[in-house]
């Protein structure tokens, strides 16, 4: 397979309806790349933007397999948690050498775009490869990692590769818009909560939406994965993204019970060996549990849940609460069912939201003050999230030149 099929191949010819018992298979970009011989980046002098989730079906990392077959690496680059991924949130590894490979890793985690141009200098790269698993919420910071390393590359006229892998929890887009005014480190585009793209259509968007000068972009596309695949219907390995993200459960759930990060009366499950599934806290008993239920939403139940966290919010605390269990998702919506969720245990007195200095976390993770305000009123979950159908449909409207895999309805 000659460079130019390998690039511009795509999956946009959808198969018949897979039974569900089938586990298709899928090849990520980097599978292609490597089956390919490294044909797209011979001869060149590539920087490598990854962690511990760009590997085969082997668990065989991207750098290894480069450096071993003698591709020419200037450097790598660690997003938060590190490239081997040893750092917990809001952490990294520092700069250093890998011990495998003898490469120099650059600590790349809160880096501005300037700071990405002197380490792409330093590096002396001509091509950037950019291998990551991303989990399609707007709060996870891998794709601030991609955004401002391609602003980077733009501005050094460097080429940027982008090896594609499924978006774990799917292709449909759900939940708020981030404004004017809300924007952080935990949401820093203007993109909807949960963006329904994989990396490579995200890039591609980022390309032609946000970035004045666009880079020099290639996608190498995965093969075999439409919109309505999520991470358990593939036979691709799962590699935890990050500490608090272990199993595709987790991915599921992150881009509506990441929102309980904005809540300091309840625990999101750091500590646990379920994280963002287990949701409670020490003043929080089985009613709560009860009413949330009795919701009857789709593609979910609930389990009453006692734990104690080992570390983040309530330490050593008995927290009381509920279990997250995806039950179908394709019926799931995890924005919608985590509003109902925060418009019940707004009824308990202990309720409080999270307030960092003179701002309410809950406004940065959902992009305004408008949910937050709206549970306070009295809101029903179905009136919250009716009030961002429009932004939703709008974005959808938006995204769709860039999409690069069929999204068949639900």
């Amino acid at each position: 397979m000659n460079r130019r099929s390998l690039l511009a191949t795509g999956g946009l010819a959808l198969a018949a309806p897979i039974a569900p018992a089938t586990r298709p298979a899928v090849r990520t970009g980097m599978d292609r790349l490597a089956a390919d011989g490294w044909a797209a980046v011979k001869g060149e002098r590539v920087g490598v933007v990854s962690n511990p989730t760009g590997v085969d079906r082997e668990y065989r990392h991207l750098v290894d397999r480069m450096h071993a077959d003698g591709v020419t690496i200037g450097g790598v680059f660690g997003p938060e948690h590190g490239f081997r991924g040893s750092a917990q949130a809001g952490g990294s590894e520092g700069t250093g050498t890998d011990a495998r490979t003898g490469l120099t890793v650059y600590d790349a985690y809160l880096a501005t775009q300037e700071k990405w141009e002197r380490m792409f200098t330093a590096a002396g790269v001509r091509t950037v490869v950019f291998d990551l698993q991303d989990v399609g919420a707007r709060f996870y910071t891998y794709i601030y990692t991609l955004y401002d390393s391609m602003a980077a590359a733009a501005r050094l006229g460097l080429r940027y590769l982008v090896l594609d892998r499924p978006n774990p929890t799917g292709g449909h887009a759900y939940g708020p818009m981030m404004t004017d005014g809300y924007t952080s480190g935990v949401g820093r585009l203007k993109i909807v909560q949960q963006h329904g793209m994989t990396i490579g259509e995200l890039a591609r968007f980022y390309n032609g939406e946000f970035l004045s000068a666009g880079v020099d972009l290639e996608v190498i596309t995965c093969r075999g994965w439409h919109g309505r695949l999520t991470a358990h219907d593939l036979d691709l390995p799962w590699v935890l993204p990050s500490p608090n993200m272990p199993t595709p459960d987790t991915a599921l759930v992150y881009p509506g019970t990441g929102m309980f990060e904005g809540v300091s009366a309840l625990s999101e499950g750091r500590g646990t060996t379920r994280p963002f599934e287990l949701i409670g806290g020490p003043d929080f008993d089985y009613r709560w549990r009860d009413r949330v239920a009795a919701l009857d939403l789709p593609g979910v139940e609930f389990r009453e849940a006692y734990f104690t966290p080992t570390f983040g919010k309530f330490t050593g605390q008995l927290c009381a609460g509920v279990e997250v269990k995806v039950t179908d998702p394709a019926a799931y919506d995890p924005i919608r069912t985590a509003v109902g969720m925060l418009v019940e245990a707004r009824r308990e007195p202990a309720f409080t939201w999270r307030v960092d200095g003179t701002r309410y976390w809950i406004d940065l993770l959902t992009g305004s003050p408008r949910l937050r305000t709206m549970v306070d009123a009295g809101a029903c979950a179905d009136d919250v999230t009716g009030a961002w159908a429009g932004e939703l449909a709008a974005f959808e409207r938006r995204r769709r030149p860039y999409l690069l895999y069929p999204r068949p309805g639900k």
